[in-house]
């Protein structure tokens, strides 16, 4: 897996550890990372899913609803969402490595409220990895890394490598918030148990 806490420590940038990165690499990392994720939620259950976690510093800022600003996520949220920006990244790289130079986003949010089984997890990030493979399809054999764009929050410039690779970096920030968020469901069940 990659080491984004390198880019996080500003020890080098997204694009030099990118660099010489192939389409077959960033298939490979796809699967890596949706494995992970399916091994966390190995032995969950549709009760975990719907649990609410205590997190303090819950805030979205970019929240469809206010109400939902400082809402603590569940499992199927932190599912869908995670999915969701990778998906879009995948896109907007697919254009880029085109050589289509676009602005605006490319994305859909499965509703998280919609999401209350372990099989909908499973489902939803099966079908996440089909679709961001699927995208690398769409690369010509030479892709257009000439391509760039300028990101406030991403040093250096970002080409589709690069734009792909954010995908992935979003879903490593999420990892660990989906494991806390599985040990205090299951600590919850079983201090229900005892």
């Amino acid at each position: 897996m990659i080491d984004f806490d390198r880019v996080r420590r500003r020890e080098v940038t997204l694009a030099d550890l990118t660099e010489g990165f192939t389409v077959a690499d960033l298939a490979a990392l796809t699967v890596e990372m949706i494995d992970t994720m399916l091994d966390l939620l190995e032995g969950c259950t549709d009760e975990d899913v719907v649990f609410v976690p205590e997190d303090p510093n819950a805030h979205d800022s970019a929240a469809a609803d206010s109400a939902e600003v400082d809402l603590a996520w569940t499992l199927g949220h932190v599912i869908v969402h995670a999915t969701a920006s990778s998906e879009e990244a995948a896109f907007l790289a697919a254009e880029m490595a085109r050589g289509v130079e676009r602005s605006g986003r490319s994305r859909y949010e499965t509703p998280w409220e919609t999401v209350t089984t372990i099989a909908q997890c499973y489902e939803r990030l099966a079908e996440s990895r089909r679709m961001r493979l699927a995208s690398l399809g769409m690369w010509p054999d030479e892709p257009h890394l000439e391509v760039v764009k300028d990101y406030s929050w991403v040093p250096g410039p970002i080409n589709a490598v690069v734009r792909f690779v954010m995908g992935l970096q979003h879903d490593y920030d999420h990892v660990g918030q989906i494991a806390n968020i599985i040990a205090q469901a299951r600590a919850a069940r079983e201090r229900v148990v005892a």
